[in-house]
């Protein structure tokens, strides 16, 4: 392998998109997807479990990544050639203003632009559902609809959402405020306000599931009119 006994000398994430830089110049380009893990483990390293796609080995642990969408050894101009098909990335520095430009000028319903990845990096299906839930927005609103100060509003929540994402290294929707206690001590169950569920816990209407973008997208009609 290319980047085999090579050290790691740097980890860059971008949007969805990891890249893992060698001391050769070389990428290992990385992208979960769905299914994609990491498997932290001992030294000596233990047997493989599955289909491990790349492990990192140093004197104090062993790293395997299994089943992602995408791990491969790409170098410079490849790295170079993805980040520019990815939108603003608000965890990077992306501004409000370069998305929404991406927004205004489009006639696709604000629940498939976030998913996007051309219009805004880093935007899951989960984070769609729940910021969108939040401010009561119809996913079917089109782009070019939007007013500037509802876009700005979103933008501030999946900011707020994707900080406390990293932060707690947990997709967490709800605030501290909201949830009566400390984030770190929120179950699972807790972490989330809408998607997954069958009950609005608003207005206790039924939680709809529409397909949008190819993905499973929960709103509630009665909250996001």
């Amino acid at each position: 392998m290319k980047v085999d006994r090579q050290v790691l000398a740097n980890v860059v994430a971008a949007g969805k998109h990891l890249f893992y830089q060698f001391e050769n110049d070389l990428f290992v380009h990385v992208h979960l997807g769905r299914y994609g893990s990491f498997r932290l483990g001992p030294v000596p390293s233990p047997p493989a479990r599955g289909l491990v796609r790349m492990r990192i080995v140093n004197d104090k642990a062993t790293l395997d990544l299994n089943g992602p969408t995408q791990c491969r050894v790409i170098d410079t101009v490849d790295r170079d050639q993805v980040l520019a098909r990815l939108g603003p990335d608000p965890l990077a520095g992306g501004l409000a203003a370069d998305v929404w430009q991406n927004v205004a000028s489009s006639k696709q319903p604000i629940g498939a632009l976030l998913l996007d990845q051309v219009v805004i990096a880093g935007i899951g299906n989960i984070f769609r559902a729940e910021a969108l839930f939040e401010i009561g927005m119809n996913p079917e609103t089109r782009g070019c609809d939007l007013d500037r100060k509802s876009f700005d509003r979103l933008w501030r929540v999946l900011v707020r959402m994707l900080r406390t994402g990293v932060k707690h290294d947990q997709i967490i929707a709800v605030t501290a405020k909201e949830a009566g206690k400390p984030l770190e001590k929120l179950d699972k169950h807790q972490r989330l306000r809408i998607y997954g569920k069958t009950t609005c816990m608003r207005c206790a209407g039924p939680v709809a599931v529409v397909k949008m973008a190819a993905r499973k997208l929960y709103v509630c009609h009665h909250c996001q009119a």
